[in-house]
């Protein structure tokens, strides 16, 4: 299916929606597990390109696992020794496991070389290859790029004190902080620069506590990790928040009402605070001990930095197109290194609805207004198609083009929003 036209509905939205396991705390928790010494099963992971590939090179590295079938997946760690000595590992356009296993990879005692698709070989990760240079692992970008492919040529993984740039993304921070307990001596790390995306640093915090191990941190500035050892667990992950917010808007715009359970003001990831997003633009927000549920209300345009929830800033983009003014996104400019330049994408996007939509540095405004009907390109980006898909809830004639690329991290996107739509 190359493209899928969004049918507008009658009313309001209504219902329950249950989306599927995080993939931020799925891709973390698989290497975790794969590093822990026995076997750990986590419930409700998530089924999708980007987690197909991290296992896939997890197998390719030696580590076994299975899936009961229920959404479960079995993992055999490996106590933090790699068991090949080499492998050939394809990532596609999966920026989380290239760069957490990278660093896993450093791990190990062999080449390890790690590649993907076309937009990958786009995608910076210099970063992450300095401060490994930096702890004397052999690493290099292979097409003397900032990006990969990457190729490793560990012999163990060094402690010592390492410095690592925090502006661009924040999964190389979590990615140095995953391995860290099984470097030969206490690593210290440092953050240049301002953190972007700081929630994603306490979720793999959280993640590495609940499998035994602990790290001193500096007001997320500096972290000590000391030689330790995941422990195997049972773990129940999360349903996606990133994911959840694109319901939470179809409320906001359709005036509608949809809870999402399973999900509560405490929850790991910092996505769920997208709905205090909505509340600003004049939703309510219902928090319940296991539930979160928005319902819509007339929509006031914002002015809202979106740094720590930069997953969703395309959500609220469909969403303010329908607001009553002006909505101002601020301090994303990481977002332009994301599976596409998502602050210029999306401002090409509304421009081609005829919405009136300016691109700045750090994000963009968008002034609300008719809308025309389009076919709206995705480039290969889930969040992109997903967003996107939300207007035509409204307007009609608004095609999405390449819907399969929500393949990505949510295979069944369009089922459940039609299901949605459908109550």
């Amino acid at each position: 299916m190359n493209k899928i036209e969004i049918k507008p509905i009658a009313g309001p939205v209504t219902g329950t929606v249950k989306p599927p396991g995080s993939k931020s705390i799925t891709n973390r928790a698989l290497v975790i597990a794969a590093l822990a010494r026995g076997e750990s099963v986590l419930s409700n992971a998530l089924e999708s390109d980007d987690t197909h590939v991290m296992l896939d090179s997890l197998q390719r590295l030696g580590i076994e696992w299975s899936r009961d079938g229920q959404g479960a997946i079995s993992i055999a760690g490996c106590a933090g020794e790699i068991p090949s000595p080499g492998a050939e590992l394809w990532l596609e356009n999966s920026g989380t496991s290239i760069r957490f296993l990278t660093a896993m990879c450093a791990l190990g005692i062999g080449g390890y070389e790690l590649d993907g698709n076309s937009r990958m070989r786009q995608r910076p990760i210099i970063d992450l290859v300095r401060a490994l240079r930096e702890l004397n692992v052999d690493v290099r970008c292979l097409h003397d790029t900032d990006s990969p492919p990457i190729l490793v040529n560990s012999i163990g993984f060094p402690g010592g004190s390492v410095h690592i740039a925090g502006g661009l993304s924040s999964q190389y921070l979590s990615a140095l902080l995953m391995v860290a307990p099984y470097a030969a001596s206490a690593l210290e790390i440092i953050v240049e620069g301002e953190l972007v995306s700081k929630p994603y640093i306490e979720l793999t915090l959280s993640l590495m506590k609940s499998f035994g191990v602990t790290a001193e941190t500096d007001q997320l500035q500096r972290f000590q990790v000391t030689p330790q050892k995941y422990s195997a667990k049972e773990y129940a992950i999360e349903p996606d928040a990133s994911a959840a917010s694109y319901f939470f808007a179809a409320a906001a715009i359709t005036g509608g009402t949809v809870t999402i359970e399973n999900l509560h003001q405490n929850a790991l990831q910092g996505d769920v605070k997208f709905v205090d997003a909505l509340a600003q633009m004049g939703c309510t927000v219902e928090w319940g001990d296991n539930h979160v549920t928005v319902t819509g209300g007339e929509l006031h345009g914002i002015d809202i930095d979106m740094n720590a929830i930069s997953d969703t800033a395309q959500t609220l983009a469909a969403v303010a197109v329908f607001a009553n003014g002006p909505t101002r996104v601020r301090n994303v400019e990481h977002m332009r290194f994301k599976e596409t330049d998502r602050v210029a994408a999306v401002v090409t996007e509304l421009k081609r609805l005829g919405i009136k939509a300016e691109e700045h540095p750090d994000g963009y405004t968008i002034h609300p207004g008719p809308i025309t009907a389009a076919s709206v390109k995705t480039y290969d980006d889930h969040r992109m198609a997903m967003s996107f898909s939300l207007i035509g809830l409204r307007v009609p004639g608004i095609v999405i083009e390449d819907p399969g690329c929500t393949a990505k991290t949510y295979p069944h996107f369009f089922d459940d929003l039609a299901k949605l739509c459908r109550n």
